[in-house]
């Protein structure tokens, strides 16, 4: 987007919510940049949380292999869909928020390509245990939304939430 930022970690991902997909993310995201602008005083800041729904429920960072493959199990052969929650806070605190969703079709992978998936540990610290920019974008598919959302942070939308904020380069 030719803008120049500086990376700043929260800390977490922020307090467990119940709510629908919507709320949770967008709760994390606005936890986040709420933790960051804490730190960095009056800065613009961006953050962006993603989650991975399946038959309502949230499948979020797999803790280990095991966990990783049950998560992936779970997700082979139908639908799911990812959730990003973007949160943007502007000069003198005035923000803007969004959510978006992605359909995201799974088919099974051969099992030694899973095996293979699974020792080279790119399913850490990803929601639903998986990347789709990664190695498991091979099998996932996204059938109705934008790739950038299943990513984790679609542009447009940003774009978007800067216009709002007359931040827009």
């Amino acid at each position: 987007m030719g803008l120049s930022f500086e990376v700043v970690s929260p800390g977490g991902d922020g307090p467990e919510i119940e709510g629908d997909p919507a709320e949770r993310v967008l709760a994390h995201a606005r936890w986040k940049a709420e933790k960051v602008r804490s730190v960095m005083g009056d800065h613009v800041v961006l953050a962006a949380d993603t989650l991975v729904f399946l038959d309502g429920r949230a499948l979020g960072k797999p803790i280990d292999s095991a966990s990783a493959r049950g998560m992936l199990e779970s997700l082979f052969d139908r639908a799911h869909e990812v959730w990003t929650g973007i949160f943007l806070v502007g000069p003198h605190g005035k923000n803007a928020e969004a959510a978006c969703c992605a359909s995201v079709n799974f088919p099974r992978p051969e099992e030694e390509d899973l095996i293979l998936y699974l020792e080279g540990r790119e399913w850490a610290d990803k929601a639903g245990g998986y990347g789709i920019q990664g190695w498991a974008g091979r099998w996932a598919t996204v059938v109705e939304g934008e790739m950038e959302t299943v990513i984790g942070l679609p542009s447009k939308v940003v774009r978007e939430l800067m216009t709002k904020l007359a931040l827009a380069p």
